[in-house]
């Protein structure tokens, strides 16, 4: 019985929501911690806050993906969808069991988020762990309004805006102040070129289930301006990471392996031309992963060489 939630979890979205963490961390200089430094307290903090930072963004994908299955599958906005089955809409999950998987996802990343929390600021600042833990309600809430409720604003066409803010501002900025405490204006672009990258791949889905989102209400961002404006706002979505990207190694130049990065926007190039020509829009659907995928990609490139 574990293969249909594993399916319903959609283990291939979760390298995209980690990307985020994967840059800030980095920013807050943990990657470069020497090996000498391995026992010393300060790193085994800085491990903790990485790991639990990790598992606490998994696990709010984790729920987000519970919750899209179930909102769109009660809607039946799932019916013969293009790409991978839902576990709701197929009947292979029923709508209670996913709703109880679903508090139960909810439970545990609120406690990992309250772990990681107190690791990074322990009893002596209060008012941050407060902060935070606001943050974390609401992302909890956030992740589970997409298509739940009758104000979901995945049918609204906000959904891009919650990918952005969620995957790129509040995930870098917010790793990163975990461990700093303080934050600049640097920060926020890489923070920047993670969100709109995760918004291209956001967009490409909705691009791919335009017609069938339509039909059943569903009003994305791509169902309001259309495919052809949809695809022009995935370019600039695409360029927009490049150039803030750019921007940011320029400001903050120290080696010619910083732009070793770029490598990742090579086969981003190569959905542009894709995205250009398509037709066809389940064709759309193998592009998905080449987007997350080259997002990671700039997620490590990012830590290893700036």
């Amino acid at each position: 019985m574990i293969k249909p939630w594993l399916a319903a979890a959609r283990l291939r979205t979760l390298p995209l929501s980690i990307s985020g963490i994967i840059v800030g961390c980095s920013l807050a200089n943990f990657t470069t911690a020497s090996i000498e430094n391995a026992i010393s307290p300060a790193f085994q903090k800085s491990y903790w806050i990485f790991i639990l930072s990790i598992l606490t963004t998994t696990g709010f994908q984790v729920l987000s993906n519970f919750a899209n299955d179930y909102g769109d599958g009660i809607r039946g906005t799932d019916a013969d969808r293009e790409g991978e089955q839902r576990m709701v809409a197929s009947g292979i999950i029923s709508p209670k069991q996913m709703k109880n998987a679903m508090i139960l996802t909810a439970i545990i990343t609120l406690m990992l988020a309250l772990a990681v929390i107190y690791v990074a600021f322990g009893n002596e600042n209060f008012s941050y762990s407060i902060l935070f833990f606001f943050l974390g309600i609401t992302a909890i809430i956030a992740a589970v309004k997409y298509t739940v409720g009758k104000s979901a604003y995945g049918y609204s066409g906000l959904g891009d805006v919650f990918v952005f803010l969620f995957f790129g501002w509040l995930s870098v900025v917010g790793s990163y102040f975990l461990y700093t405490k303080s934050l600049n204006f640097d920060i926020f672009l890489p923070a920047t070129a993670v969100g709109l990258l995760s918004t291209a791949v956001l967009n490409l889905n909705n691009m791919r289930d335009r017609i069938k989102d339509k039909s059943h209400g569903k009003n994305t961002l791509v169902v309001k301006i259309g495919s052809q404006n949809a695809k022009k706002y995935h370019y600039a979505l695409i360029v927009g990471a490049f150039l803030i990207t750019l921007w940011y190694i320029l400001r903050n130049y120290h080696s010619p392996t910083q732009f070793i990065v770029f490598l990742a926007f090579i086969p981003l190039v190569m959905n542009m031309i894709v995205v250009a020509k398509n037709i066809i829009l389940k064709e759309l659907d193998s592009e998905l992963k080449k987007v997350a995928l080259s997002t990671f990609l700039f997620a490590i490139l990012f830590a290893i060489f700036n």
